[in-house]
């Protein structure tokens, strides 16, 4: 361990010697990390306590242990949301401190002692690197498991009742596909059932049943009201059936999957499930794309949103700190706001999920420049 540590050690130490790391940087780089933990804590706290408010009766009426809401709903709850907004968070944080450094005229003085503009950002983008790797430690490892115990959680004790899912399509085998019109979880049933075999661009066999239903204990599905169709050659066979029991190469899980279950896995087993998914033909592989994308992009974010907010606070205005807070707070959740609306048209329209994810990303780097190259220097 002192090995590891003596060699961090230098590392750091090489790499200030190569950007001429001084005092100034260091008192920027805490000031930037310092704000950015305060302001996790603090809107954390707030968003806990209305969370409290809306659930507590729920959590009453439905006797959940104050030590399962604490460890199975709150210390899981809260990785969820600062992933989710810490490009956010660090955009407030960097405001407030660098609002306060123009106006006690600290920006003025250090640009004035001969530091560049430019030079400057130097530990604003450290600070960025910093968030921005906890960042992706968070979303691609941490949240995926935190967000299976949150949903553990609220099956158990909030009722959370899965939605029958619609019009499922599997590729089940290189020359096999199945559909089911409607699958609900619960009862592990289908209805509306088909199977079909395809040789040599022609069908050979059709297996159809109004319901079919998992035998968890035997491993086996039984079909309902069904027909059977096979194809040899010029001979047709065609059969019916009241109750039918069989085997596939399917089980519920396969059926199980909803746009959320991409989100309680970590980004290697994502990778694989979307490959695995893609070949099955599965309608919900954009929604898996997208929350792919959004691992890297939020992160990347982080450190845009922090030159974003450079460029903003670090002009001095009569009016103090509060005018650069309240332009902050409204690009910011301009920002959020067009993050939505592009992961819904990667949903809905025909815009590829990956760009949809990146597009709030460049529109605010292209923004970021302009305004860069505005700024008082």
């Amino acid at each position: 361990m002192a090995f590891f540590c003596k060699m961090a050690e230098s590392v750091v130490k090489k790499i200030k010697d190569s950007l001429h790391w001084n005092i100034l940087d260091s008192y920027i780089l805490r000031k930037f990390l310092g704000s950015v933990t305060y302001s996790i804590m603090l809107l954390m706290a707030i968003i806990v306590v209305v969370d409290i408010t809306e659930n507590l009766q729920r959590f009453l009426d439905n006797n959940a242990p104050m030590s399962a809401v604490i460890t199975g709903y709150y210390m899981n709850f809260i990785p969820y949301f600062i992933n989710l907004f810490i490009p956010l968070f660090t955009f407030i944080s960097v405001i407030w401190f660098t609002s306060k450094l123009s106006s006690q005229n600290e920006i003025v003085a250090i640009l004035n002692g001969g530091v560049s503009f430019y030079r400057m950002l130097v530990p604003y983008f450290a600070g960025a690197l910093i968030v921005a790797s906890c960042a992706l430690v968070l979303a691609n490892y941490v949240v995926p498991k935190t967000n299976q115990k949150l949903y553990e959680f609220k099956d158990t004790y909030l009722e959370h009742r899965s939605l029958a899912q619609m019009n499922i399509h599997i590729k089940n085998s290189s020359n096999s596909y199945i559909y089911l019109e409607r699958w609900t979880k619960a009862e592990k049933t289908g209805y509306e059932f088909t199977y079909e075999v395809l040789g040599d661009n022609a069908l050979v066999y059709k297996l159809s049943a109004q319901r079919i239903v998992y035998n968890e204990d035997a491993k086996t599905w039984t079909l309902y009201g069904g027909t059977e169709r096979c194809i040899e050659g010029d001979k047709e066979f065609y059969s019916t059936f009241i109750q039918k029991d069989t085997v596939f190469n399917l089980t519920p899980v396969d059926l199980n999957q909803d746009a959320f279950v991409s989100e309680t896995m970590s980004t290697p087993e994502l990778n694989k499930f979307i490959k695995e998914e893609k070949a099955k033909g599965s309608t919900l592989v954009d929604q898996y794309v997208i929350e792919q994308q959004r691992r890297l992009a939020n992160p990347f974010g982080t450190v845009i949103m922090t030159i974003f907010a450079v460029s903003v606070s670090s002009r001095k205005t009569r009016r103090g700190v509060g005018v650069h807070i309240f332009i902050g707070m409204g690009l910011a959740f301009t920002f959020v706001f067009f993050q939505q609306i592009s992961t819904v048209f990667s949903v809905q329209g025909n815009m590829p999920p990956g760009l949809g994810t990146w597009i709030p990303n460049i529109l605010c780097l292209i923004l970021c420049v302009i305004l860069l190259r505005s700024t008082p220097k």
